[in-house]
């Protein structure tokens, strides 16, 4: 079974946290170009199937897993792509830790980087998914120089930017997911949280797609298994946690690879709006790509999604100008005409962005608060509204 154990690639205080960590992962296809994909939330590294086939050619793993060197073959238009997709932990056939503070998206990103060190990759097309674009971004800030291109699909800015918008729907498929026992019930909630109902309602033949998407999901589910609760609760606190700093978006920026933030128009776990606002942090590095669909716009639009990535590389490897990458309106340098005075000294960049920086903390930090509260007083709710069965009592000795 190809696994990284982590610790192997990592420095002293890194190694100790991590030791007997391992990472499950897969290769497909060979080449000089590599591209590591990182799956979202309860995800397993096939969840990247269709990505996969576009990508490298093929679904079938590579049978060496010895890992003795680089396998590139130097064939293909471009030589070839080499791609590695793999299960973060706390889900499929990696490590779960127990503690939750062993789940963040820094620490993740850690696990990335050593499967990259046990692959022998210098650097590679970083592509992430909802959870996996915050480990992405986290990965492209720790390593800047290990990352040919950064794709970010469905991603938000974490924290209260995962709170979907509550609605009578979005409220169903919260009580639907925490009902959710076996991989039936599971299926059938996973699939309104994907995809959007449009898409779900057509047919492919004779056959409605969302049978056959439910039949596809049972086994894959029945396969991989449920996620643990340690798995679950630990990649939730990651994505509550994350957090990227302005010094990071600069870091970043100054590398010079270019950014694809790609995001379905109907997606209720990760909105459309936080994505917006994220991909403005990257200027000029950033280019903005909108799809009719939902949260795996990834599976719904994958024809649009495939070739948004390989442009993607495309653009990487000839080393476009960024500003001939990007479709994000061009920024004026200094504040905006309204601005907040501080004193005398007028509003100073700096300033502008510490004092930003600050409201959002403290905003996220109340948001937070009451959304702990909320999910504690639904969990009591929840337990409350279930119907005790009947004891029977049995008549008294005389």
């Amino acid at each position: 079974m190809p696994v990284c154990n982590v610790s192997t690639y990592q420095n002293e205080v890194d190694a100790a946290n991590n030791n007997g960590i391992q990472i499950f992962y897969r290769t497909y296809g060979c080449g000089p170009v590599k591209v590591l994909l990182i799956i979202g939330l309860a995800g397993t590294h096939d969840s990247w199937g269709p990505q996969i086939k576009a990508l490298a050619g093929t679904v079938t793993p590579n049978d060496d897993v010895s890992l003795a060197g680089d396998r590139s073959n130097g064939s293909g238009a471009a030589g070839g792509i080499e791609v590695c997709a793999f299960d973060n932990r706390g889900m499929g056939r990696s490590s779960v830790p127990s503690k939750k503070s062993d789940y963040t998206t820094k620490v993740m990103a850690k696990d990335a980087i050593a499967v990259m060190d046990h692959l022998g990759w210098e650097k590679a097309h970083v592509f992430g998914h909802s959870m996996g674009a915050m480990i992405a971004c986290k990965l492209a800030a720790l390593a800047p120089d290990r990352v040919s291109s950064l794709a970010l699909l469905n991603v938000t800015g974490g924290g209260y930017e995962c709170i979907p918008k509550l609605n009578c729907r979005t409220l169903a498929i919260a009580i639907r997911f925490l009902r959710a026992k076996t991989p039936e019930q599971r299926a059938a909630v996973d699939l309104d949280t994907h995809y959007t109902k449009e898409y779900l309602e057509g047919y492919i033949g004779l056959k409605m797609r969302r049978s056959i998407l439910y039949e596809e999901y049972v086994k894959n589910l029945s396969a991989t298994g449920m996620q643990s609760t340690n798995g679950f609760e630990g990649q939730k606190n990651a994505c509550w946690t994350h957090k990227m700093s302005i010094e990071e978006f600069e870091s970043i920026r100054a590398a010079g690879f270019p950014v694809l933030v790609l995001h379905g128009r109907h997606d209720i776990i990760a909105r459309l709006s936080h994505a917006k606002r994220l991909v403005e942090k990257f200027y000029p590095s950033a280019r903005m790509v909108e799809l009719h669909g939902g949260h795996l716009v990834s599976h719904e639009r994958t024809e649009e999604v495939n070739d948004a990535l390989l442009e993607l590389i495309k653009a990487s490897e000839s080393a476009i100008s960024l500003y001939n990458w990007t479709n994000l309106p061009k920024k004026s340098t200094g504040c905006k005409a309204t601005r907040i005075s501080f004193g005398s000294a007028g509003c100073e960049r700096q300033s502008c962005f510490s004092f930003m920086v600050n409201i959002e903390k403290k905003l996220r930090i109340l948001l937070l608060y009451f959304f702990g509260q909320f999910e504690l007083a639904f969990k009591h709710l929840f337990r409350a509204m279930r119907i005790p069965k009947p004891v029977k009592v049995e008549p008294a000795l005389s």
